[in-house]
């Protein structure tokens, strides 16, 4: 099948190529984004591979349908770039991954929560520079402490056992109850009570209407104050301005971001030399309880090779059987 590869990174060709072992499919790689003036691009193509951060709206659909192309195959797990409605009213599969490493995404929810506490980051420049001052860099045990864990599914349900392991009480909020927490002792808790309760809660829901904006001006009103908050899941799961003004307050004591409600217009790429004209991001990166990482928590190798080989198991088996392994649909959603 011939595929256009939009977005491409120098990671996402080595290991699609790696997948593709018996050069089955054809792939056009591409470095721009799809959107409504790159979809021509795919022009002869019956499939597009795409990522979290290109667009997918009805506009797009409709290019994309009228130039030949039958499935959208995301190399993510996240769909919410996608007007499922649109495709299918045009009769388009939408295939995804979804799941790859629930380790990868752990533990750099864990690298992140440990970094921001012990202050590595800042510790790291000051030695380099030649400053072994300790003024600054004070944290606080794990041990001992209560974590709220915001979605129980494999991810969530990692991060909850990795924390029981530091000593630390934990209890969760999900709509589901996951079985295997409940049996190692994880308390299931209401979202209020989990604010109230927490000295640090991390984030490992999907973002749906009901969680956009979940952590908002009220829910940060309920927490602790000082609360540690990280975040590895969907941006908009966070109310930016409202943590800004707990920051502000010291309502909030640290935050740890590896995702962004904007994040589409500028993650992903090297804009060293260039203004980000985001004033809300520019204002967290000012900061010193702030860290943020780029939407890297899913990169391992491992989790690129599973990303890469269920992209082209879609692929393949949309092509053989007219259906996809992992299909998103409206009805269903993953």
């Amino acid at each position: 099948m011939d595929v256009a590869v939009f977005n491409t990174k120098p990671y996402d060709r080595r290991y699609l190529e790696a997948a593709n072992t018996e050069g089955r499919h054809s792939f056009l790689f591409l470095e721009p984004h799809l959107s409504m003036e790159t979809a021509v691009l795919a022009k002869g193509h019956a499939a597009v591979c795409v990522f979290v951060n290109d667009r997918l709206d009805a506009p797009v659909l409709t290019r994309l349908n009228d130039s030949g192309v039958s499935l959208i195959a995301l190399r993510c797990a996240g769909f919410n770039n996608v007007d499922l409605s649109a495709a299918k009213a045009l009769g388009l599969t939408v295939a995804r991954v979804p799941a790859y490493s629930p380790h990868a995404v752990a533990e750099h929810t864990i690298a992140l929560l440990l970094t921001l506490n012990r202050r590595i980051h800042r510790a790291y420049n000051r030695v380099r520079e030649g400053n072994f001052a300790l003024d600054g860099l004070i944290g606080f045990d794990l041990h001992g402490k209560t974590a709220g864990v915001v979605g129980t599914g494999k991810i969530g349900a990692l991060v909850a056992g990795i924390l029981q392991g530091f000593g630390c009480r934990v209890i969760a909020h999900d709509a589901y109850l996951n079985p295997a927490c409940e049996a190692a002792g994880v308390e299931y808790v209401d979202f209020p009570t989990l604010c109230q309760e927490s000295d640090v809660i991390t984030l490992h829901c999907p973002l749906t209407p009901d969680t956009h904006h979940l952590i908002n001006a009220e829910a940060i009103g309920r927490m602790k104050r000082g609360v540690m908050l990280v975040n590895t899941s969907r941006g908009a799961v966070i109310h930016t301005a409202a943590v800004l003004k707990g920051l502000k307050s010291g309502a909030i004591g640290a935050v740890a971001l590896d995702v962004y409600e904007e994040e589409g217009d500028f993650f992903f790429e090297d804009l060293s030399n260039r203004y980000i004209g985001d004033d809300l991001f520019a204002r967290l990166l000012t900061f010193p309880n702030v860290l943020i990482t780029g939407h890297q928590a899913f990169l391992t190798d491992e989790a690129l090779t599973a990303i890469a080989e269920t992209t082209v198991g879609n692929i393949t088996a949309f092509e053989t059987t007219g259906k996809a392994l992992f299909p998103v649909s409206v009805e269903k959603r993953g």
